[in-house]
């Protein structure tokens, strides 16, 4: 007697439900949902990621979780899900990139980059022995303008101008459609970083827990300082306490 449901195609990558579906991808989107939250916004004249590490214990040091990874001078990537599964592909976009500056002499532009990391992707998806990567990414990066990447699973990719990835991916693209502006200064566009990872965390979020890194564009990835994260924080003051005492 043959299985029935789910059960009769989820066992197998290749095997296609009756109605289209491969579970495992729909499994592997899931892991990204019950990761922590990643933010991206396109500002005037650059691109910023964001995450909250909500490190949960006092014991963790926070500088050991990463969270946000740089690829070159140029493009950094934010990842929701299984970080592990993220590493391998952080390590071969590392390498295509610096591959590309060899063949070229020139730095590698952000789509091409984008659409190689979800070839990988893709090809987790197609054969048996494998199962895909339980993790999203937020490709970020500037050639003659900012873009900003979100790649799926099932190895899909999107450009946004803002957006999100990881557990409160719903709650902050709805803040960001109501309060994201095209050509927003740096400063600006951090803060509404800030305040979309504050909106959907336990409590109010601590300038040591945040990784940001901002790429201009003619610059290079940086790292924001916790000490300007902190005094940025400071000065959203009662519009992120207002939050916290919400949820408590």
């Amino acid at each position: 007697m043959y299985p029935q449901g789910p059960a009769a195609y989820d066992r197998a990558i290749t095997v296609f439900s009756p109605d289209g579906r491969l579970f495992q991808v729909e499994y592997a989107r899931e892991a990204v949902k019950r990761g922590t939250t990643a933010v991206g916004i396109n500002y005037k004249g650059g691109v910023l990621l964001a995450v909250d590490k909500n490190v949960t214990s006092d014991l963790i040091v926070p500088k050991s979780i990463e969270k946000i990874f740089q690829i070159d001078e140029h493009i950094g990537v934010a990842t929701s899900g299984l970080v592990a599964d993220a590493r391998r592909l952080v390590e071969d976009a590392r390498v295509k990139a610096q591959r590309n500056r060899l063949v070229y002499s020139e730095p590698i532009s952000v789509s091409a980059l984008t659409r190689d990391i979800c070839d990988i992707k893709q090809a987790y998806t197609q054969y048996g022995g494998a199962r895909p990567f339980g993790t999203a990414l937020l490709v970020a990066g500037v050639n003659d303008k900012p873009h900003l990447f979100e790649t799926d699973p099932s190895g899909a990719f999107t450009e946004f101008t803002a957006g999100a990835i990881g557990m409160g991916k719903r709650e902050v693209e709805k803040l960001l459609e109501g309060k994201f502006k095209p050509n927003m200064e740096r400063d600006d566009a951090i803060k509404l970083a800030l305040v979309a990872l504050n909106s959907v965390s336990e409590g109010k979020i601590r300038a040591e827990n945040i990784d940001l890194i901002t790429i201009p564009v003619g610059g290079k990835y940086t790292p924001v300082a916790t000490d300007e994260i902190s005094e940025l924080i400071k000065q959203l003051g009662k519009e992120l306490d207002s939050h916290s005492e919400k949820t408590e």
